[in-house]
């Protein structure tokens, strides 16, 4: 039994890493609210910046298809783990273990972008929060995406919730809260 920990240990397909962070501002139809979130962004990241789009029609808050709700950016790569080390500060490097669900993503949001280190307060976007997803993923994974030869990979493949909190841990020195 120790053997197999220790080969998968040293398999290189078992090692966990980022695929992606999300970086997402909410700001309903409000198109000034929208400028201040693209702003944010752009302050933050060096990225494209995305507009978010209603699907439903919510007519009690004006809201129908195709109007813009949100700006997000997508992180990948050195850029990614960078941008999560200073996002982790602004947490104080805790999370509470509802942030990570069954599948290997971590959700968490920050209330006020002042907080993150390196940004400071402009006038022009005022105070905003964003929603930070990360996902994460082992070596192999893409083969349940692609358009040829499209194929499951098995569940001991899948990054679990532990798995997950064990990588936050060990690399960023996470501090993870029970509820």
């Amino acid at each position: 039994m120790a053997e197999k920990e220790n080969n998968r240990k040293e398999n290189p397909m078992r090692s966990i890493m980022i695929e992606k962070v999300v970086l997402h501002v909410g700001t309903g139809k409000e198109v000034r609210d929208l400028e201040r979130g693209e702003k944010l962004l752009s302050k933050f990241t060096s990225q494209k910046i995305t507009k978010t789009l209603a699907k439903k029609r919510i007519p009690t808050w004006g809201i129908r298809p195709g109007l813009p709700i949100g700006v997000m950016v997508t992180l990948r790569g050195k850029d990614a783990e960078e941008i999560l080390e200073r996002l982790l500060k602004a947490r104080d490097n805790k999370l509470k273990e509802s942030c990570f669900d069954d599948y290997g993503n971590i959700n968490f949001g920050i209330e006020e972008y002042i907080e993150i280190p390196g940004l400071k307060y402009d006038p022009e976007i005022e105070i905003m929060g964003l929603q930070v997803s990360i996902a994460l993923r082992r070596r192999g994974q893409r083969v349940q995406h692609r358009k040829v030869k499209r194929s499951k990979i098995g569940k001991n493949h899948k990054v679990s919730r532990q798995e997950a909190i064990e990588y936050m841990k060990n690399k960023y020195g996470l501090i993870v809260e029970a509820e």
